[in-house]
């Protein structure tokens, strides 16, 4: 009984109170599973584009550590770029505020440079180069080692087909131009002949090779393992492309270097650089270049595969003192990520390789480490939302109300993130499809209106 709105103190009463309190939250709860099945079954599940292919949801309320949903959310599926989420987790926790470009000890002759995997050194991306400077502005000659680069150009599992595409660029110990040549066709205009010129940035001493045969389109090939190119002459008047160059470890980054800097930079083996350090024990001072951030959201908006292998590398870098990836990814798993639901096959930082496995429920736990550990403000301005970066034509209504990172391999389609319902309640979510044979826009816009209504309703 209530006594004026306070509960009596009837023993017998206060037990049934909360055997039907507790019925009414398991009925709610229950009721709110339901609701939400049917809506998957009937906007995703049953989809056309979808009916063939593999599907795996979890939708979790972190308030109350519930899950909402769960259909095959114990499931591996091929990430694709949800990969760069674990990534993301792990450079937001390790490489601090700024990100060092290289450790540097001088003498009164010689500058010394050992590489932290830094990949804004001379991008485009970055008007200010602070690294840059150092070495530009040094009346010294410059040395540089590549002691701790463990690695290899290209990752586990990529496509091998896809060498001379400008996604998959080479990953190295001292990245610069982010790997890429850009080469440019444009015609003179001003004159009837229309004169062409071809040429790139940086200018390069490889070897060039002019096409006999014009095309419609401006091209350029690149011989595998190899600085070869061939150009191939196309009718716009001007046409940029970005061409990933071979970086043979950091050989390549030496000879483009030098000649940027105006000055040679010569190379020192292991030998050579642990021989003199311990000799001297020169003190080592980190050069500082962009903020962590200003890496991150282009890594997550624009799913820059590039931007997200390096991350991983500098974390490797400042954990274990080498770049070394699956070596990190082994530490990662066994501490940060040891109490994940099903221990996911990890093998790179972008997810260009089909080897990775992850589960939706992997995604929803890492999302929410994300969460407590660094707060949702931060990761509003790392994750695009409605309208931004890779769901630029998706989730328009919901601006501000989702931030997730896509995912998108041929066959694969993928959606990780945050939700903000209309209610308030804020929930994190993990949709991946494999093995669909329809078109990803229509995936994607089948997720798009689960997804849609779950923020309505709820």
């Amino acid at each position: 009984m209530l006594s004026n709105g306070v509960l009596s103190d009837n023993v017998p009463f206060k037990k049934l109170y909360i055997v039907l309190l507790t019925s009414y939250i398991f009925l709610s709860s229950c009721s709110v599973q339901q609701k939400i099945s049917k809506s998957a079954k009937q906007l995703v599940l049953s989809d056309s584009s979808l009916l063939t292919a593999h599907v795996g949801i979890s939708i979790y309320e972190p308030s109350t550590g519930k899950y909402w949903y769960n259909y095959q959310g114990d499931k591996y599926f091929v990430p694709a770029s949800n990969t760069k989420i674990p990534t993301c987790y792990v450079a937001m926790k390790y490489l601090g505020d700024s990100l060092k470009c290289f450790l540097a000890a001088e003498n009164d002759t010689a500058l010394f440079i050992l590489p932290s995997g830094d990949p804004t050194l001379l991008h485009p991306d970055y008007k200010k180069q602070p690294a840059f400077d150092v070495l530009k502005t040094s009346n010294k000659k410059i040395y540089i080692t590549d002691l701790t680069w463990k690695s290899v150009g290209l990752g586990s599992g990529w496509s091998w087909n896809d060498y001379d595409e400008s996604y998959m660029a080479e990953r190295s110990p001292m990245p610069v131009y982010g790997n890429v040549l850009k080469w440019i066709q444009e015609k003179d205009t001003t004159t009837k002949l229309e004169p062409v010129s071809i040429y790139s940035i940086p200018e390069i001493n490889w070897k060039v090779d002019f096409s006999s045969q014009n095309a419609r389109s401006f091209d350029v090939k690149r011989k595998i393992g190899e600085n070869e190119f061939e150009l191939i002459q196309g009718t716009e008047k001007y046409r940029e492309l970005y061409v990933p160059f071979v970086t043979h470890g950091i050989r390549s980054t030496v000879e483009l270097l030098s000649d940027t800097v105006g000055k040679k930079i010569s190379l020192m083996n292991d030998q050579m650089w642990n021989k003199l350090f311990d000799k001297i024990q020169l003190p080592l001072k980190p050069i500082k270049t962009q903020p962590t951030d200003s890496l991150l959201k282009p890594m997550m908006h624009r799913s820059d595969n590039f931007f997200a292998e390096q991350s991983l590398l500098m974390v490797s870098n400042e954990k274990l003192g080498v770049m070394n990836d699956a070596k990190i990814i082994d530490t990662i798993l066994k501490t940060d990520l040891k109490d994940l639901p099903q221990r996911p096959r990890w093998v790179d930082g972008s997810g260009l390789s089909r080897y990775n496995l992850f589960t939706p429920q992997d995604f929803v736990i890492i999302l929410n480490k994300m969460k407590d550990e660094f707060g949702m403000e931060r990761i509003k301005i790392i994750l695009p939302t409605g309208g931004e970066g890779t769901i630029s034509s998706y989730y328009k209504a919901d601006s501000n109300y989702i931030f997730v990172k896509t995912g998108t391999l041929s066959g694969v389609v993928a959606l990780s993130g945050y939700l903000y319902t209309k209610k308030g309640k804020l929930l994190i979510f993990s949709a991946l499809v494999n093995n669909h044979q329809a078109s990803a826009t229509a995936v994607r816009r089948a997720i798009e209106k689960f997804i849609r209504e779950i923020r309505n309703k709820y």
